[in-house]
């Protein structure tokens, strides 16, 4: 499956962070005047960015027909990380915290302005082919704008509607898709906003690949989780011990459902649905995992954790493997001992300057999967990938800094940001009084309305 862009600069005040800390892993970035960056969290999604070339580039399956490490470690997971650290990403920019009300109309053009610039590029990416790279960018940007008014959210209020979203709306999502068209899972064009606009939203939200609608728990569990201390290593261990406990809970809690309980046994005998397009057996479907969505005919398919399936035990399970990765890489910003910290910043150096412009290197994958120019077998090609995406991501981010089409989005989010505040500043008219005084009221030119005036000597108290 595909993987998620950069889409937010992940920043965080040096005077936060502890001597030997997450920010202090790798020199900063070329680019003049960057604070300092939590790099554990550039390293995870380097390593999220590696997954998904996996799952483009390779086979998930051996000889045998038995899934390999592909289908366990990067298949859904990938994806699901970068959508969690998206969530991340905007909690950083946006302060760490609840938006203020006076902020919230900057704040929302900004965001929407992020999610314009990387629709357009999602929509220039549909002429490549869905089954080698279905992409991601198109439902981004819807994901983007539904996380405006989360934004303004407490933090417990947040963990609320993220529960919510992963158990509540694949329920209505199994309900409701019947009666909805039925997918193409093309990648989207531009032409579908002409053609079939109501298609194409049905499908970003409800029927596609990535379901914008279920895929709002991992943006409300990143923006959670970016609201926390990520320099504290009493924070990444927390992420990192509560991350493992929900992935294996959700895992076992579908193996119960689907063995023991009989979940798997209904399956069979319901087959697996008029509405798969591939005409995959049940097996493989629970093995392999689904196009974003389950087949419809049956209510234990929201019983299976199998990759991309966007029911609730995928949800959790994937937000917790999320979780636990992205604690893993902070907690090695930790390390103090010498000799293993030089280990660790070699190791991971690559990693961060290609997890700080995955949008490039992201869309630079995509095209070169769907050009002339891949003529490798699969192994061939995921190493000469991986090898050209690290070696020119060190290289660009040492010396030039911010990625291309990262420098591109955010100039349109911050121009938006700063029209929205124009725009708010020229609405508001400030109206004095003419000569200093109202019509009616009769006080010196000379006294501050605001202050009401009181006789030398007497206290400030009301009478």
């Amino acid at each position: 499956m595909t993987a998620a862009p950069t889409l937010a600069a992940l920043e965080t005040k040096s005077a936060t962070a502890p001597p030997v800390s997450a920010g202090t892993l790798l020199p900063r970035p070329g680019i003049g005047g960057q604070k300092a960056r939590l790099i554990g969290i550039d390293v995870t999604r380097g390593l999220a960015l590696l997954g998904m070339m996996a799952v483009h580039a390779l086979i998930p399956y051996d000889e045998a027909g038995n899934p390999n490490w592909v289908s366990y470690v990067a298949t859904g997971h990938s994806a699901a990380t970068f959508a969690v650290l998206a969530g991340v990403g905007l909690s950083l920019t946006t302060g760490r915290a609840r938006v203020p009300r006076a902020k919230a109309g900057p704040t929302a053009a900004a965001l929407a302005g992020r999610a314009a610039a990387i629709g357009a590029i999602g929509l220039a990416l549909g002429y490549t082919d869905a089954a080698i790279a279905g992409v991601i960018l198109a439902y981004y940007a819807v994901l983007f704008v539904l996380a405006i008014p989360l934004v303004l959210l407490r933090t417990r209020t947040l963990v609320l509607v993220g529960v919510t979203v992963a158990v509540v709306v694949p329920v209505l999502s199994q309900w409701v898709r019947p009666a909805l068209p039925e997918p193409t899972l093309a990648n989207p064009t531009f032409a579908y906003l002409l053609t079939d606009p109501l298609g194409l939203l049905s499908e970003l939200l409800v029927t596609g690949y990535y379901p914008a609608l279920s895929w709002m728990a991992y943006i409300c569990a990143g923006l959670v989780v970016g609201r926390f201390t990520l320099s504290s290593a009493k924070v990444a261990r927390r992420l990192l011990i509560w991350g493992v406990v929900l992935g294996v809970a959700a895992g076992a809690a579908a193996w119960l459902l689907l063995g023991p309980l009989g979940g798997r046994a209904a399956l069979e005998l319901a087959g697996p649905g008029v509405l798969d397009p591939d005409m995959d057996t049940v097996g493989d479907l629970l093995t392999f995992g689904f196009d974003g969505t389950t087949p419809t005919n049956s209510w234990w398919w929201l019983a299976t954790a199998a990759s991309h399936a966007g029911t609730p035990l995928d949800l959790l399970g994937t937000i917790g493997g999320a979780v636990a990765l992205l604690g893993a890489m902070l907690l090695l910003g930790h390390v103090a001992v010498p000799s293993l910290r030089r280990v660790i910043n070699v190791g991971t150096a690559a990693l961060a300057q290609a997890g700080a412009m995955t949008l490039t290197l992201y869309t630079a994958h995509v095209v070169f999967m769907n050009s002339p120019l891949d003529v490798f077998d699969p192994v061939e090609g995921y190493v000469f990938q991986v090898t050209v995406v690290l070696l020119f991501g060190l290289g660009w981010r040492q010396a030039v800094g911010r990625g291309p089409l990262e420098t591109a989005v955010t100039a349109v989010a911050n121009r938006a940001r700063a029209a929205a505040q124009t725009a708010i500043s020229s609405s508001v008219v400030v109206r004095q009084p003419v000569g200093g005084v109202r019509r009616g009221k009769h006080r010196p030119a000379n006294v501050n309305p605001l202050i009401t005036a009181r006789p030398p000597g007497t206290s400030g108290a009301a009478s």
